[in-house]
C-alpha cells in the first residue's frame, strides 16, 4: 500500500563539523515535513570509515538542537525503522546487495586497486572518462564461484543498462534526463562489507518510508543510479528536491578556506538561532509577495519565526541558482533579533560572553548592554565592546590628547573632571545630570573636546566608546575617580 504520510530526512555524515549548508538542508526538510503534518527523521551516514570523526555526531545533535530543529525519529529517539545509524545496519545492506546479485542487477568484481589504477591511467591517456570497464561482468559462473571459494577479495557493483534514458521530475529543477551510457557501474558493497552511499541511501530511504528526498545539487548525478536501484528492487521511488549550493561572495562553493562554515563557529561568535534560521530559510527560497500584500503596497516580509516559516515555506519555490552567503546580511538579521530582546533576555543571552561581573549589579550591566546592542551585530561583539567597564585596557598617554593639547592642559582637564565628579552627589550621578554639568563647564575651554575627550579616554581606555556621561553613570563615582586619577598619573 502506498505511503501517503510525508516523511523527510536529514542524513549527514559525521566526518567533521555541521556545515551551515547542511543546516539549511535540514531546515528545508524539517519545514516541508511539518507543513504537511509529516515526520522529520535524522539518520547518520557513518559508513565512510576513513573520514569518520568521533565528536562529529555530537556536533550534529547540538547544532540541530541549538537551531530549534527537532527530529521525530533518529539516534536517541528510536522509531519503528531504526537503528538510525548506518554502521549498525550492515547486515541489512549486505542482504540487499546479494539480492541484487541474485536478480542479475549486480555482480561480483574482483579487480584490485592496482588493476583499477592502471585502468584509469590508460583511460586518461586515451582521453576517456574514468569508468570501470566492466571486465568482471564477463566472468562465468564457474570463475566467480572459484574466486569466492578461494577467498579472493571482492566488491559488488551494480549493472548499469546501456542505451537507457533515465528521467525524473525534480521538485526544484523540473524534468531531468540522463543517458545510462554516461554512468559507471557503481560499487554498492565494498570489500570490507560496508556499503557505499548509493546502496545505503536507497535501502534506508525505502525502509524508513522516506517520501521526499531533499539534498544539495551535488547529488544530482547520483540520482539516476538511485532510480535504477529502486527499480531493480521493485520499490516505489520517492520525490527528489535538489537544493542550490551555498556560495561565497565570489560565487565559489562555500568552504572553510574562505570563512566560517561550521555552525559551531557562529554559535561561539554569538549569533542567534532565530537569526540564522531566518537567514538560511531565505537563502534559496523567496516567499514572494501575496496579492493581499501587494494591494496594501507593503514590502516583502523578511522576518519569520519558525512557525511562520512552517506556514509559508514552499519547496516548489526554491531557486535553482546557487545562493550567496552574505555575512553582512546575516549580521543585519542578528541585530534585528538582538534589539527585540527584553533587558532580562539580553542579560541572560550575553552573560556567557562577559568577564566576571561580580563588581556590577544587573541594572548596571543591562545599561552597558543596551548602549551597545544598537551598534553590535552579535552577542560576542556586545561582550567585547563592554569589556572596558570590567577591566580598563592598557593605553598610551597619547590617547588622552585632544588635537594639539599640551600635557599640562590634559592634566588640568582631567583635574576639572575629577573635581566635578567629587562635587556631584550620588543622587545626581546620572547621565542626564552629568551631561548638563560637564557641558556647562566645557564653555570655559577653547573647545568642549578639550574637557570631554580626555575624560572619555580615561574612563574607557579606547578610541571609540559610548558618551562619557553614560560611562560615568555605569561606573559610579568611585570607579570613575580611580580611572581619572590613573590617567593623571599617566600624563604626569
Amino acid at each position: 500500500m502506498k505511503n501517503t504520510t510525508v516523511r523527510t530526512r536529514f542524513a549527514p555524515s559525521p566526518t567533521g563539523f555541521l556545515h551551515v549548508g547542511g543546516l539549511r538542508t535540514a531546515l528545508y526538510s524539517y519545514l516541508f515535513a511539518k507543513q504537511n503534518g509529516g515526520r522529520f527523521i535524522l539518520r547518520l551516514e557513518d559508513t565512510d570509515l576513513k573520514r569518520f570523526v568521533e565528536s562529529a555526531a555530537e556536533a550534529i545533535y547540538s547544532g540541530l538542537k541549538w537551531a530549534g530543529i527537532e527530529y521525530d525519529e533518529g539516534p536517541g529517539k528510536d522509531g519503528p525503522f531504526g537503528p538510525y545509524i548506518q554502521s549498525q545496519r550492515l547486515e541489512i545492506y549486505k542482504k540487499y546487495a546479494l539480492e541484487l546479485v541474485k536478480k542479475g542487477a549486480a555482480y561480483y568484481c574482483f579487480c584490485g586497486e592496482e588493476t583499477l589504477k592502471q585502468m584509469r591511467e590508460e583511460q586518461a591517456a586515451r582521453k576517456l572518462a574514468p569508468k570501470y570497464d566492466r571486465r568482471c561482468r564477463k566472468l562465468s559462473k564457474e570463475e566467480i564461484e572459484k574466486k569466492l571459494e578461494s577467498g579472493a577479495p571482492y566488491v559488488i557493483r551494480m549493472k548499469i543498462p546501456q542505451g537507457r534514458k533515465i528521467e525524473f521530475d525534480d521538485i526544484v529543477r523540473g524534468k531531468i534526463s540522463y543517458n545510462s551510457d554516461e554512468l559507471d557501474d557503481q560499487v554498492l558493497l565494498k570489500s570490507d562489507g560496508y556499503p557505499t552511499y548509493h546502496l545505503a541511501v536507497v535501502v534506508d530511504d525505502h525502509l524508513m518510508q522516506i517520501s521526499h528526498v531533499t539534498r544539495t545539487e551535488e547529488w544530482l548525478p547520483s540520482t539516476p543510479k538511485h532510480i535504477l536501484l529502486y527499480e531493480y528492487l521493485g520499490w516505489e521511488i520517492p520525490r527528489f528536491a535538489h537544493l542550490p549550493l551555498l556560495l561565497n561572495t565570489d560565487k565559489t562553493k562555500m568552504s572553510k578556506r574562505k570563512g566560517d562554515v561550521a555552525v559551531e563557529d557562529y554559535i561561539k561568535k554569538g549569533y542567534l538561532p532565530q537569526a540564522m534560521i531566518n537567514y538560511l530559510a531565505l537563502l534559496g527560497w523567496n516567499p514572494g509577495l501575496s496579492p493581499e500584500v501587494l494591494a496594501k503596497g507593503e514590502h516583502e516580509q523578511e522576518m519569520f519565526s519558525m512557525q511562520e516559516l512552517i506556514r509559508n515555506f514552499d519547496l516548489h519555490k526554491v531557486h535553482k541558482a546557487g545562493a550567496v552567503f552574505d555575512i553582512e546580511k546575516l549580521n543585519w538579521f542578528n541585530s534585528q533579533y538582538l534589539r527585540k530582546f527584553s533587558d532580562e533576555e539580553l542579560l541572560e543571552k550575553t552573560r556567557p560572553y562577559l568577564p566576571n561581573t561580580k563588581d556590577f549589579s544587573n541594572e548596571q550591566i543591562i545599561r552597558m548592554l543596551n548602549l551597545e546592542k544598537e551598534r553590535s551585530a552579535t552577542l560576542a561583539a556586545i561582550g567585547e565592546s563592554v569589556k572596558f567597564y570590567f577591566n580598563l585596557p592598557e593605553y598610551e598617554s597619547s590617547l588622552l590628547k585632544w588635537k594639539d593639547m599640551a600635557d599640562s592642559d590634559i592634566k588640568k582637564s582631567l583635574e576639572t573632571s575629577r573635581e566635578i565628579i567629587s562635587q556631584t552627589d550620588e543622587q545626581s550621578f546620572t547621565s542626564q545630570k552629568l551631561s548638563e554639568v560637564f557641558l556647562e563647564k566645557a564653555k570655559g575651554f577653547k573647545n568642549r573636546g578639550e574637557l570631554l575627550w580626555p575624560l572619555r579616554a580615561s574612563l574607557s581606555g579606547q578610541k571609540f566608546s559610548p558618551p562619557p556621561f553614560d560611562i560615568l553613570e555605569i561606573l559610579g563615582k568611585g570607579k570613575s575617580s580611580e580611572r581619572i586619577n590613573a590617567a593623571i598619573e599617566k600624563i604626569s
